[in-house]
């Protein structure tokens, strides 16, 4: 489902500007804050209504402007054209529209365009904390199963509540036991549909990695959030004192994490700064083929912000190769264009541009 139009208004430096991407790659080139990360970030938003550079919304919209607006016409799988739009205001609203309707959900965005992220920060993955490798599992489950997302709303509203009445303090068992059900229930759900998809996910993730390079040994296991010998209601009954005595719900799907490990030790304690960056890669890629095989056969975007500083000619290569043979629309950004030009088949569509200070042109 590429972008066949993209507007963008008010987005940091950017000056105004409708582009028509290449619906497989597009090569954002020129200096250093010219604008390049600025442009895909005005994608990022589209799809997911924020920014991937900063949790606060007021640098990403332009100075002195009240609002930034994204406009995008995609080509979804059935041919038809559907046109989405976003504003956010400095107050932290959002407008968006969907084929002309307002819609309030921000799934749905994300939803109709399913973006995959590869910059600096995803490198974080392995050595970040347990919520970004479930933040990672649970886009891939989102998705391919149509349930999850009422699933994890059930989940976040029980534990929600079961996290209340415990910072309360000095209250009775049979008070948060409504919503222990309540949360064993979503519970058990969530962790079928992670543990149904991780097993796709595995083989794929490793068919990824041994295109980038040979690790003889890593394994890519699955931790549920408690004890697997052990059903999460009893859990939630041996651990209530404690529970009550911090103020939270210890164990969980919340809990979960993905482990990446060689020869029995944490991955990221073994490998190298740059096999770390290649394992992403690779889990982000997984994750693309996995959509496109899913019933749904979708394709996701591709985001790629400063791949040549990231990866050394051989690596960046293999990546590319990678990237093209999913047959996904792929914004991928560089200082020198030249440095990605033989990266491709020939046959294989691209546009290019060219971003200096804030304009951005198409230069082929």
């Amino acid at each position: 489902m590429p972008i066949k139009r993209l507007s963008v208004t008010a987005v940091r430096n950017l000056h105004p500007v409708t582009l028509y991407p290449s619906p497989r790659i597009n090569i954002i080139s020129g200096p250093n804050g010219s604008g390049k990360t600025s442009l895909l970030e005005a994608v990022h938003i589209l799809g997911l209504a924020r920014s991937f550079r900063s949790t606060r919304l007021q640098p990403v919209i332009q100075h002195e402007q009240e609002a930034c607006t994204v406009f995008g016409e995609v080509i979804l799988n059935s041919g038809q054209l559907c046109s989405m739009g976003i504003t956010r205001t400095r107050q932290a609203e959002y407008q968006i529209r969907i084929n002309g309707q307002a819609v309030r959900a921000t799934a749905e965005l994300a939803e109709t365009l399913p973006l995959q992220l590869i910059n600096p920060d995803s490198f974080r993955l392995l050595e970040g904390a347990p919520k970004q490798r479930r933040q990672y599992l649970d886009w891939g489950v989102f998705h391919v199963e149509h349930q999850f997302l009422a699933m994890w709303q059930r989940l976040q509203k029980s534990l929600k509540q079961r996290n209340s009445l415990l910072r309360r303090g000095r209250i009775e068992r049979s008070a948060v036991m409504p919503w222990d059900l309540e949360l064993v229930q979503a519970s058990e759900r969530i962790d079928d549909f992670r543990q149904a998809y991780l097993l796709r996910l595995k083989p794929a993730f490793e068919r990824v990695l041994g295109q980038l390079i040979d690790l003889d040994g890593l394994t890519l296991s699955y931790y549920r959030g408690w004890d697997k010998e052990r059903a999460l209601g009893d859990v939630l009954d041996s651990q209530f004192a404690r529970d009550l005595q911090i103020g939270h719900t210890q164990s969980g799907p919340q809990r979960a994490d993905l482990r990446l490990r060689i020869k029995g030790l944490n991955a990221v304690d073994v490998l190298s700064r740059g096999q770390q960056k290649l394992v992403v890669c690779a889990l982000k890629i997984a994750q693309g083929h996995l959509l496109k095989e899913s019933g749904r056969h979708l394709d996701c975007i591709f985001l790629v912000d400063d791949l040549p500083s990231e990866l050394d000619a051989q690596h960046r290569d293999a990546l590319c190769t990678l990237l093209e043979n999913l047959e996904c629309q792929v914004f991928i950004s560089c200082v020198d264009a030249h440095q990605l030009s033989n990266s491709w088949q020939q046959d294989t569509p691209r546009t290019m541009f060219h971003v200096e200070h804030g304009r951005i042109v198409q230069t082929e």
